[in-house]
């Protein structure tokens, strides 16, 4: 009797990837479980699913974590001390725009596009997931205002919190622009505008990027 179970061409790597995409694309809510399955390959089972996976929510986690250790690191310059402050923001701006921009996978970003995507009670684990990840980017900014401050290069007076809410406004508004279909390098240029928020701040005129 044949046994029934996950079928051999199940490749649990690539089945991850394929869910980042999907929910990447979709959003948490919207993907539904026929079309992680369907992107798993053909004959996995819901029990061969779950087998591997635990649930929807597991593997929402799992997927997430896949995307941050692939583009995470674009918002690096904002928890790194030995990058000037006002680089370490226009270098997570610069970065993101042109990876939310490319071609190869969905446009936008997964965690800033997740936000509508995992609204209900329903998902409050998936949400939490998101604004974890989010806070810590609103951190980062808030890091470089506070550095840009202490070493004079920003006035004494710069509120860090609403100067850092202000460019993690504009980060977390790449994902609309680049699902409009916003070309790069007419994003590329905003960035350099919103820039313009730190250069308000000093007490000197700091050349554009």
């Amino acid at each position: 009797m044949a046994q029934r179970g996950r079928p051999r061409t199940f490749d649990r790597d690539a089945a991850v990837t394929s869910a980042m995409h999907l929910f990447w694309e979709h959003g948490f809510e919207s993907t539904s479980l026929s079309q992680l399955k369907a992107a798993m390959g053909e004959g996995i089972s819901a029990p061969s699913f779950y087998a591997a996976f635990e649930s929807k929510e597991a593997l929402y986690k799992e997927a997430l974590e896949r995307y941050m250790a692939i583009y995470g690191n674009l918002t690096r310059s904002l928890h790194d001390t030995s990058v000037p402050p006002r680089e370490g923001v226009f270098l997570a701006l610069q970065r993101s725009a042109k990876m939310q921009t490319e071609s190869g996978h969905p446009k936008g970003c997964m965690v800033a596009l997740g936000v509508v995507g995992a609204a209900s009670t329903g998902s409050e684990a998936v949400t939490q997931l998101l604004r974890e990840v989010r806070s810590r980017t609103r951190a980062g900014f808030r890091a470089c205002v506070e550095r840009g401050i202490k070493s004079g290069e920003l006035r004494d007076t710069t509120d860090p919190a609403s100067l850092a809410i202000a460019f993690d406004s504009f980060f977390q508004g790449l994902s609309v622009l680049a699902r409009d279909r916003v070309r790069h390098a007419v994003i590329e240029k905003a960035v350099t505008e919103a820039m313009g928020m730190w250069d308000a701040a000093t007490d000197r005129a700091t050349p554009a990027r």
